[in-house]
């Protein structure tokens, strides 16, 4: 069989279409590298190996996937009769399986995918790095002393390093974005409601979660959201579908768009690292030579600090209740010192929320989110009339494991805030927004830069992306555990 390691998920899906390979090689090539590879990341926490290796030889879906590898994130996604542990000790000791399966693994295996395993996570997904103590850390493929960023950290680190072309992942604050800035992939999340989170969640985090993928290539992006993005009957809202599918946007034009690039330094309270001003300057130009108009421009309310204060607080009554439904499954209470102090401190605040206080953080962020809205709208409809905003998709290179925790729980939280001065506000907008490998530090780190849409509009998202792949490749980048 030819060697599929670094081939993205289209590619090996083509051989297995023509003949050139089976299901059962694919899979069995992917496990292969999981076993030799994974000690060193700590990446997949769980493998279900036999079970892939039945479903593989028992015939699959004859999806746009069929055949293909791919992981799932330790959180979400949950396959019915299997566990899902959400890096937590109390879930993996009590082996609990989850009676139903989620709509959105039915359409990954309905694409023909093949899930091998689970892939780590922080604890209740909480996080932007991802060190459970639960499960440890997982290690940068780019140097296994540093971060993968988190949630979806276990995923990234997979794809980067060439266990499988492509995993699940979901995103509340950045938890798509960041992993794949630090590991060097797309990461595309998607427009708020775009892929169904039932039957068991309506929706999380006041909206803000959303799930998605994590690849080395615009084309899979585009290609998976195409065959997971589509609502469930009873869904409380769904996002606008797209005129043709995202993968008819891969090589078309441009087009004369406005792009803002981000012109206003976030605040001392977060990290500006010059690495990150460089990976956005050098997109700009980029922008600029594909016939963009390009211009200095940030969305007023931005860093406006009422906006982390109030999605915080969602937050904490989200992990609260979390909590709550696992006590009930369990049929016992969840003990503080069984949670990492950062989840204490989330359901200690939960707790304490009353409902008008929730509901009146909902209210503050609903208005900010129309702020924020207005930078894309039309200049006939009272906006700015921007297409694209450009920023880091992060505040710094990966951090060194242990960088977020070093000082104590009390400056976890700061430390956190600090390190993600961009991505969360558009989890509460709802817009889709993609990070792209397009920088990589002198000492071989990679740096995402952060690409946003208005709402309902990956198609555009789709369209540039695949033109700065083209523009500035980054498919021959080798991590020095692959290699």
């Amino acid at each position: 069989m030819t060697d599929a390691t670094w081939m993205d998920a289209t590619a090996q899906a083509e051989l297995v279409r023509t003949g050139q390979a089976s299901a059962k090689e694919l899979v069995e090539a992917a496990i292969e590298r999981i076993e030799r590879l994974n000690p060193q990341l700590n990446a997949v926490v769980r493998e279900r190996f036999h079970a892939a290796r039945d479903e593989a030889a028992a015939g699959l879906p004859d999806g746009p996937f069929r055949g293909v590898p791919m992981l799932l994130k330790d959180m979400g996604c949950h396959l019915g009769g299997e566990s899902t542990h959400y890096g937590t000790s109390f879930l993996r000791e009590a082996a609990w399986c989850w009676p139903t399966e989620s709509y959105l693994a039915r359409q990954f295996r309905s694409a023909g995918f093949v899930p091998l395993g689970r892939t780590n996570v922080p604890e209740l997904g909480t996080t932007v790095t991802t060190e459970p103590e639960a499960n440890g850390p997982a290690r940068n493929p780019y140097d296994v002393r540093r971060s993968t960023g988190g949630s979806s950290g276990g995923s990234a680190a997979a794809v980067a390093a060439g266990l499988v072309p492509v995993a699940h992942a979901s995103d509340g604050g950045g938890s798509i974005r960041i992993p794949a800035s630090e590991c060097g992939l797309v990461g595309l999340k998607p427009t708020r409601a775009r892929v169904s989170q039932g039957p068991d969640v309506a929706e999380s985090w006041a909206g803000a979660t959303i799930d998605g993928v994590v690849t080395r290539s615009v084309r899979d992006t585009a290609a998976v959201l195409d065959a997971i993005g589509r609502p469930m009957p009873g869904d409380p809202y769904i996002a606008p579908p797209f005129l043709r599918p995202l993968v008819d946007e891969v090589g078309a034009p441009v087009g004369l768009l406005r792009v803002g690039v981000l012109d206003v330094d976030p605040g001392e309270r977060y990290l500006d690292h010059p690495q990150c001003r460089a990976a956005v300057e050098r997109a700009g130009q980029l922008l600029e030579e594909l016939g963009c108009h390009v211009e200095p421009g940030t969305p007023d309310a931005m860093f406006d600090p009422q906006f982390g204060r109030f999605f915080s607080r969602t937050i904490s009554a989200d992990t609260a209740l979390t909590i709550s439904a696992f006590e009930r499954v369990l049929g016992r209470p969840i003990r503080d010192d069984e949670l990492e102090p950062r989840n204490v401190a989330h359901r200690a605040v939960g707790k304490r929320m009353t409902a008008e206080e929730y509901l009146g953080a909902r209210h503050v962020l609903g208005r900010w989110t129309r702020r924020m809205a207005a930078w894309w709208a039309p200049v006939e409809d009272g906006g700015q009339g921007f297409d694209l905003l450009v920023t880091p998709t992060v505040g710094a290179p990966p951090p060194e494991l242990g960088w977020f925790t070093a000082d104590g729980p009390e400056r976890e939280g700061r430390r956190i805030d600090s390190f993600m001065p961009y991505t969360a506000q558009f989890n509460v907008t709802g817009q889709p927004a993609v990070s792209l490998p397009l920088h990589w530090t002198d000492d071989g780190l990679p740096v995402g830069v952060q690409l946003v849409a208005a709402y309902g509009r990956e198609d555009v998202l789709v369209r540039v992306a695949a033109a700065l792949e083209e523009a500035a490749p980054w498919a021959d980048r080798r991590p020095p555990v692959s290699r």
